[in-house]
């Protein structure tokens, strides 16, 4: 019994000293992993202070670049306008009212009573960035060339600089060189994706406020063009709802002369005269749809490019891979050194 009890107490403390040895073996590798850290970190930076020259040349030659790039892109300006919903008061007074009580009456005439001024002020900003309007714009312009042409503005002379290597103007022939299935002379589509690419039209969904902007090379053509587009959208606007306007008409006057119920005939006669209105508001105002509250000006200032922030995030990218370059460059030349020793050591 007391040999039994001497056994189970040895092998307790032999368990506990396996414990403990197993444990002195954990903290000797978690300091010798602390002191490789240490190590590589240090090895780090002493790589990097080795290759300091290569960095600081790659940095160099990539600020420089970043330099003439900045300058090289052409100064860009923007024209913004503010505007407000202005077709709010079509459906106001005798318009509202007829909506409310003939509604179902003149839409299954296919009669537009009006009233959704929200309504008509979203459709203008989805015309505005549609491809059948931004192609009749351009065509009735004449912004082909300046569009697709233009490679910069000279300001001492006030004047649009064209890409020679896009169009000739002598022989006013397109000469740009373009894979199939594109042609010299820009397609439709290619025109209207560029044009996007100048726009920017936004809506304040708390106040209903309206901003457009066109970016080009020249602030005048910007605030040009923009007071163009504004004054066709009204017009565009205007044009179709007074034709609507029109033919609600003589579809009324044609059935006004197969009623024979007087109540009818009062009915059809207020729907005639409403959308007489109608037309008359349509020719009367000129911002019909978009009311300028804020008219576009000649800018001033240039919008970009941002030739300081290009500079600096190419001289971080050289930088950044210039370092690459060093510790990539350092290792791969250890390597070999390292398992030359590991062969003469064995």
């Amino acid at each position: 019994m007391e040999s039994n009890n001497l056994q189970g107490i040895n092998d307790q403390n032999q368990f506990s000293s396996a414990n403990s040895a197993m444990l002195q073996q954990m903290l000797l590798a978690q300091m010798q992993q602390n002191q490789d850290n240490e190590i590589d970190l240090a090895e780090l930076w002493r790589a990097v202070w080795a290759g300091k020259v290569t960095i600081i040349a790659i940095s160099f030659i990539f600020a420089v670049a970043s330099v003439f790039f900045a300058l090289s892109k052409p100064d860009i300006y923007k024209a913004s306008a503010i505007l407000a919903p202005a077709s709010a008061e079509v459906g106001t007074g005798g318009l509202g009212a007829l909506a409310g009580q003939f509604g179902g009456l003149a839409s299954i005439a296919g009669i537009n009573l009006g009233g959704g001024g929200s309504d008509k002020t979203a459709l203008a900003l989805e015309i505005i960035k549609s491809r059948s309007f931004i192609e009749n714009f351009i065509a009735k312009h004449q912004l082909l060339i300046p569009i697709m042409a233009v490679e910069k503005w000279d300001m001492t002379t006030d004047t649009l600089v064209l890409d020679e290597e896009l169009y000739d103007q002598t022989s006013k022939k397109w000469v740009r060189e373009v894979e199939a299935p594109k042609k010299p002379e820009p397609s439709s589509w290619e025109i209207y994706e560029k044009f996007l690419g100048l726009l920017s039209v936004s809506q304040d969904k708390t106040s209903s406020m309206v901003t457009i902007e066109i970016e080009y090379f020249s602030p005048s053509m910007a605030q040009q063009w923009l007071n163009w587009l504004i004054k066709d959208v009204n017009e565009f606007m205007s044009e179709q709802d007074q034709q609507e306007a029109q033919d609600s008409i003589d579809y009324l006057s044609k059935q006004l002369e197969n009623i024979q119920v007087a109540s009818m005939e009062t009915v059809f006669y207020q729907l005639i005269e409403e959308q007489t209105k109608n037309m008359m508001l349509t020719q009367v105002k000129a911002e019909y749809v978009l009311k300028t509250i804020d008219p576009a000006q000649v800018p001033d200032e240039k919008e970009g490019p941002k030739r300081a922030l290009i500079v600096i995030l190419g001289t971080m990218l050289g930088g950044m891979l210039s370092v690459l370059i060093v510790l990539i460059r350092y290792f791969s030349n250890k390597e070999p050194h390292t398992k030359s020793k590991v062969t003469i050591d064995k």
